[in-house]
């Protein structure tokens, strides 16, 4: 069921990008596709019966992975990163067009 909803979730983000015109919400679009991501990782990546190497007292257990934990970390930094220079594009492009449409900007912008 959690599957489903982290699907959903890319799928909303998808047709986001592909149906919006305003190039703000199609930011907000890769945002939700970002997080779906990151939640399907955290879901793979999450296991029962792990435990963690630094506040564990048991001994000869299976110990979590921290290597998605840190990829995880990374793909948030680097998507919020990506976009805030998205962000800073649109704001370069909303000096020259009165409208953050992309029609319109492309309406504009043609010879």
């Amino acid at each position: 069921m959690l599957e489903a909803c982290i699907f959903a979730t890319i799928l909303c983000g998808f047709f986001g990008i592909i149906l919006k015109k305003n190039l703000v919400m199609k930011i907000i679009s890769m945002d939700v596709i970002s997080t779906g991501v990151i939640a399907y990782y955290v879901l793979i990546a999450s296991r029962d019966g792990l435990f963690t190497p630094i506040f564990s007292d048991v001994k000869n257990v299976a110990y979590s992975d921290p290597v998605p934990q840190a990829v995880i970390l990374t793909a948030i930094v680097i998507g919020f990163s990506i976009q805030a220079l998205m962000l800073v594009g649109v704001m370069k492009l909303a000096r020259d067009n009165p409208t953050l449409e992309s029609n319109e900007i492309e309406k504009n912008n043609t010879p």
